[in-house]
């Protein structure tokens, strides 16, 4: 029985398109999280005091988002294109569900904060004082710390589970991802800038195949299941 060769096109290569995307993802993320950790307390139950002196800052962070959204949906579309019929169904799935599911509770959570300081900014003297900010803010912690968090875990193990299957990373980057990926998912809230893992790991890669296209080096991909020849 002979092994399966390894098989290597050029539509395999993942493109320097899903490099750009993938880095301006992450830039544009890493940017707005750091603009909100350094505007907003961590305490989902603070009284407020912020947004007299920094909902600019938090309404320029907010504004970013869509974009890092908008690369990430061309750094996932791009990615899955190149691996084709070598992408496995199941994990393709999970893939591409999680992804967008992470992708929805992320601009939810910014449509919440984009809501607080357009009220503050009509009606700055009520709004502090109100249930419905206190409530918009503890909601937009839940989200941000326990459902998103948990997202991006599920679409780093898929990512990294592909990845090992098709090799369009080293396996160490994989593994490292895999690692990440469990302290996402396992991570309870209590360790507030655990969002950050995902665009760190997006961008290690992105920078990884950017590179590699560069230099004009084919991956090498398993081929798929072959009939026993004599």
């Amino acid at each position: 029985m002979k092994q399966p060769p390894l098989l290597t096109r050029s539509r395999l290569t993942t493109p320097r398109a899903a490099a750009v995307a993938g880095i301006l993802f992450s830039v544009l993320l890493i940017t707005s999280l750091v603009l909100l950790r350094m505007s907003v307390p961590a305490d989902p139950l603070d009284a407020g005091a912020w947004l007299s002196g920094n909902w600019n800052t938090v309404r320029l962070a907010i504004n970013l988002l869509p974009f890092s959204g908008i690369a990430f949906l061309w750094f996932i579309g791009v990615v899955r294109d190149r691996l084709g019929e070598y992408e496995d169904r199941f994990f393709a799935t999970v893939f591409l569900g999680s992804g967008l599911l992470f992708l929805a509770l992320l601009f939810v959570s910014a449509a919440m904060g984009g809501g607080i300081i357009l009220v503050y900014g009509d009606r700055p003297t009520t709004l502090e004082a109100s249930d419905a900010y206190a409530f918009a803010r503890a909601v937009m912690y839940e989200i941000m710390n326990t459902y998103a968090v948990k997202m991006a875990g599920v679409f780093m193990i898929t990512t990294c589970t592909l990845s090992l299957r098709t090799r369009i990373i080293p396996r160490w980057m994989a593994f490292l991802g895999l690692v990440s990926a469990l302290f996402l998912v396992l991570n309870l809230g209590f360790v507030e800038w655990a969002i950050v893992v995902l665009p760190l790991w997006v961008l290690l890669i992105s920078v990884y195949i950017l590179i590699e296209n560069y230099r004009g080096k084919p991956e090498a991909v398993p081929a798929g299941p072959q009939k026993e020849q004599e």
